[in-house]
């Protein structure tokens, strides 16, 4: 999720865990994707 704080964006785990700071909501959501991509990445 992201949630907006007085430096910008940060994206939080769902356990709570801060997963990077960003200056704009777009650069939240591309790490985000990021985020969200490898964890459903099938292992090899």
């Amino acid at each position: 999720m992201i949630r907006k704080v007085k430096a910008g964006y940060r994206v939080v785990a769902e356990s709570g865990r801060h997963m990077g700071t960003y200056r704009t909501i777009e650069e939240a959501k591309k790490r985000l994707r990021q985020i969200e991509y490898f964890k459903h990445l099938k292992k090899r």
